[in-house]
């Protein structure tokens, strides 16, 4: 198949570049198990890893992942800085390449899935809605698009996952020995949710009530994080829309739905 033709100059701006082996683990593993039946079911399924920075293993850790699920998946690694694609080059294989490129995505077909990690952070809140809309616009049918933010070894994690037609879900993620209270993610919130953790705002309700379900769930304590999350959240779907069940919970996460959270206005 012919490759699609790309503007001169790829649509976005360099990133600080900031990687670590292992960092996108906890999104990686949620795709897997959200997105991997989907993978199966396509044709030539292809996923993109936007933006993966300095080094490249965020794209070789995706095609690891992914493979399990999905065995004909194939990655292909973007980057808006050509000196980082030359770099990361010697890492191709069978089934990762990797292009130079921005939000415009130079690929040669529709992807299935483009991830994107700690891109957005450094763009203006009022830009998210467009750099969404365009990427979306990119995706297969049955497409996701996955955006969000990690710490920098990966302990706390929050992404918004999209289909072409939008936002869909909010997922909060994290090493639960290192939690002290939910609303520690708040740092990790995704730049379309950051500067909305303000009185006033969905997603500062929510956090606020997680706090109070996991102070709540304190005698669970002893029996482990774990436990006490799963409790936490349990008690926390009462009131907010929760979309997983006690096998995500497990895993350190909770996801949300999109429209329960959303910024007012």
């Amino acid at each position: 198949m012919a490759s699609r033709t790309t503007p001169s100059r790829p649509v976005g701006t360099v990133t600080r570049g900031t990687t670590n082996p292992n960092r996108l683990r906890r999104m990686d593993r949620w795709i897997a198990a959200a997105h991997g039946a989907a993978l199966r079911r396509a044709d030539a399924p292809l996923a993109v890893d936007l933006g993966y920075g300095a080094a490249p293993w965020t794209a070789v850790e995706l095609l690891n992942r992914l493979r399990g699920a999905a065995p004909a998946v194939e990655v292909v690694g973007i980057e808006i800085d050509p000196a980082r694609v030359a770099a990361a080059r010697p890492y191709a294989r069978e089934g990762l390449v990797f292009r130079h490129g921005g939000f415009e995505v130079p690929t040669s077909r529709p992807p299935h899935l483009i991830r994107a990690a700690n891109v957005l952070r450094q763009y203006d809140e009022e830009q998210v809605a467009e750099v969404w809309a365009r990427l979306c616009a990119r995706l297969a049918p049955q497409g996701l698009l996955v955006e969000g933010t990690c710490d920098e070894i990966g302990r706390r994690h929050v992404w918004v996952a999209l289909g072409p037609e939008g936002p869909r879900t909010v997922t909060f993620a994290t090493r639960l020995g290192s939690l002290d209270r939910p609303s520690d993610l708040a740092e990790r919130l995704p730049k379309a949710l950051i500067h909305r953790n303000v009185p006033g705002e969905p997603v500062h309700a929510f956090l606020r009530d997680f706090d109070r379900a996991w102070a709540a769930a304190a005698p669970y304590a002893s029996y482990g994080a774990r436990q006490r999350w799963i409790r936490a959240v349990r008690d926390l779907s009462a009131d907010w829309p929760v979309r997983d069940r006690a096998g995500r919970w497990r895993q350190g996460e909770v996801t949300v739905e999109w429209g329960a959270l959303a910024p007012r206005g």
